[in-house]
């Protein structure tokens, strides 16, 4: 790394002791007079390693319990590592949980001037920070209330106003700014563009990647304790949607078996391009769907089709095809398997949908017939959604004409 180093973490570990049977009356306590002696780890960080540079705005992702907010309480002191090392390079100011640090039995005024002191700051320049604390959270009127009569809204901007003016070098901040009101949202969306500009050390712990993907330089995914990626913010991002979603299980299982007295819906899935079954694309990746079926009779002209919904029930496309037979032709044998394979672009906004499925004869007799409703969901992820339902491959410009003779 080329910059002077902020913070430099190596092979740090924490482990929890999770009580194996929890008791919680005496008489259980008469009765299992060992059983809180009992315990399972938890280990919630196994040998991480990493750096961040001074002036890097840096982003922690991962999804719960993956370690992200006990590596963070980590860097703030909250807790002690079990192993490894900590350096830090620079006053710190930690915005991890709603309220920490703040005395709910005294006013928003004192409260300020406490954690201004706590931060580093002299009494004296806390006082000439109090009110540009109050301004930015716009709870000049409700100085003088205790704490303990505050909404969540009141004490997320309280708290992220008062880190604002610590003047600190290194900035930990975890998502508890989703507490506060779309306008309070913005004003903190505007002063992360600043303090990024003004080459702050910042480390953000989210769980929303088109913020990642703004403001960060760099990214790491942590998954059980460990750093699954660390890198392109946009690359890291959807490795963390993929690791969200891929995990899902998809619609197949309950689609399997189903069908009429003339044919069965075996089984229907996505695949990615390596051929292993998936719950959900990228945006913008083929969408691969496979399916097998099978015939319980002999039949001719049978075709197969397949229509594709979003969460509101809005068709999206539908495709299908004819049903060739093993000799070429359009019979097909009684117990013979029909695989159906299909690939299309993807120009799908990030979400849930569903696949369904029919099968019937072209003459229309209706002797073999199936439908199969929602036989499949998948999901489409990515970060950037313009609005829509379908987000498409586009180029677009706009210029004034010369007016003629000139």
């Amino acid at each position: 790394m080329d910059k002077p180093l902020a913070i430099e973490v190596r092979d740090l570990k924490k482990s929890f002791r999770i009580p194996v049977h929890r008791v919680d009356s005496f008489k259980e306590r008469m009765v299992r007079p060992f059983a809180a002696r009992d315990y399972r780890e938890l280990r919630a960080l196994d040998g991480i390693s990493f750096e961040v540079g001074q002036s890097e705005f840096f982003g922690i992702v991962g999804r719960n319990g993956s370690g992200k907010s006990t590596l963070l309480k980590l860097l703030a002191s909250i807790y002690r590592a079990d192993a490894g090392r900590i350096r830090m390079a620079g006053r710190l100011a930690p915005f991890i949980e709603l309220g920490v640090g703040f005395n709910v039995e005294l006013t928003a005024r004192e409260n300020i001037l406490l954690n201004g002191v706590m931060m580093g700051l002299t009494p004296g320049e806390t006082r000439e920070r109090l009110d540009s604390v109050l301004e930015f959270a716009e709870l000049g009127e409700f100085a003088d209330l205790k704490l303990k009569n505050y909404s969540s809204g009141m004490l997320v901007r309280l708290a992220f106003s008062t880190m604002m003016e610590t003047d600190a070098d290194i900035l930990l901040i975890d998502e508890v700014l989703a507490v506060g009101d779309a306008a309070f949202q913005q004003k903190c969306a505007d002063a992360f563009r600043e303090m990024k500009a003004a080459g702050k050390t910042i480390v953000l712990v989210t769980h929303e990647m088109s913020t990642v993907e703004e403001y960060c330089h760099r990214a790491m995914l942590i998954e059980g304790g460990h750093i699954l990626q660390l890198g392109d913010p946009e690359a890291v991002g959807r490795e963390y949607l993929r690791l969200n979603f891929l995990s899902e299980t998809g619609g197949a299982e309950a689609a399997a078996g189903a069908g009429s007295e003339g044919v069965r819906l075996l089984d229907i899935w996505l695949e990615d391009a390596g051929g292993e079954r998936v719950a959900g694309v990228g945006h913008g990746e083929p969408i691969r769907l496979r399916a097998e079926l099978e015939l319980a009779r002999d039949a001719s002209g049978v075709a197969v089709g397949f229509t594709t919904d979003n969460a509101d029930g809005v068709t999206m496309f539908q495709l299908g095809s004819g049903i060739s037979g093993s000799d070429g032709t359009a019979r097909v044998g009684a117990g013979e398997r029909v695989k159906v394979s299909a690939q299309l672009e993807n120009p799908l906004a990030p979400g849930r949908y569903y696949v369904h499925c029919g099968v019937q004869q072209d003459q229309g007799k209706g002797d073999i017939s199936l439908y199969e409703h929602r036989a499949l969901d998948f999901v489409v992820f990515g970060s950037e959604r313009d609005g829509g339902v379908l987000q498409l491959e586009h180029e677009i410009e706009a210029a004034v004409e010369a007016e003629a003779g000139r």
